[in-house]
């Protein structure tokens, strides 16, 4: 609205300016004065939108402190903003990031490498359970 009123000032200032020049000998002239009709709209456009920044906070404030009367009269604590942390990969597999082919063959790998220890562990158990079988059954004396 104060943006609509701004430009509607200035409207009027150039139609002003526009009417009180009388001929075109004074092409200069007419140069100069739409450059500070220019001038003028900016910051008559410059003004306005101040004067709603201003008129926000101000709401903003007044929000805040009726918050803060709510918080106090019920024992309320105030929530601290929290940093968000990046959002998740999504589910959508054409969505995700493509993997570099260094980043595959260590997965792999990886994969590998478990795979391998799961079937070391479980042949130590079982040779870990046998021996104790035989030294049960064998008795050196």
């Amino acid at each position: 609205m104060a943006a609509f009123v701004a430009k509607q000032m200035v409207g009027n200032k150039l139609n002003a300016v526009k009417g009180a020049v009388g001929g075109d000998d004074g092409d200069g002239d007419d140069k100069e004065k739409e450059e500070e009709a220019e001038r003028e709209r900016q910051e008559a456009i410059r003004e306005a939108e101040e004067r709603r920044k201003e008129k926000h906070r101000k709401m903003e404030e007044e929000r805040e402190k009726m918050r803060q009367e709510i918080r106090d009269k019920y024992n309320i604590k105030k929530k601290e903003e929290v940093q968000e942390a990046p959002p998740p990969e999504p589910d959508n597999p054409l969505m995700r990031k493509k993997k570099t082919p260094e980043e595959l063959a260590r997965e792999a790998e990886a994969e590998d490498q478990d795979d391998f220890t799961k079937l070391k562990n479980s042949i130590e158990t079982q040779v870990n359970e046998l021996k104790t079988q035989i030294e049960s059954k064998c008795s050196l004396q």
